[in-house]
């Protein structure tokens, strides 16, 4: 990755962010909720991919049409994000493999 990459990678981020202060305090607060629970059990690709700006996509759709963000989610948080990703590796898949694989784990 060269500094082209991390000045881009940066640029993006930081019109991501901007675009998230944008939404009304509602959904930025579930925003950050769903980005933190998804930076503990989301998929690898997480960083890089396109689920958080799609997020932000639907959370514009739904801030434009006038719903609340509870009626775009449900009021679990967490089970929508669950849904989002499922069928994704995610890091605690990678974390389980990894122990299975260490020389001394159990079932070996």
């Amino acid at each position: 990755m060269g500094i082209q990459d991390i000045v881009e990678g940066k640029k993006q981020w930081r019109a991501h962010t901007a675009r998230v202060k944008a939404l009304p305090p509602d959904y930025r607060i579930v925003y950050k909720e769903m980005q933190r629970y998804l930076l503990k059990v989301g998929p690898v690709s997480l960083p890089e991919g396109p689920l958080l700006p799609g997020i932000v996509d639907f959370f514009e759709e739904g801030v434009a049409e006038g719903k609340g963000v509870l009626e775009l989610i449900g009021t679990d948080v967490a089970a929508f994000c669950d849904g989002l990703v499922e069928g994704s590796a995610t890091c605690a898949d990678v974390y389980q493999e990894s122990l299975r694989r260490e020389p001394g784990a159990a079932g070996t």
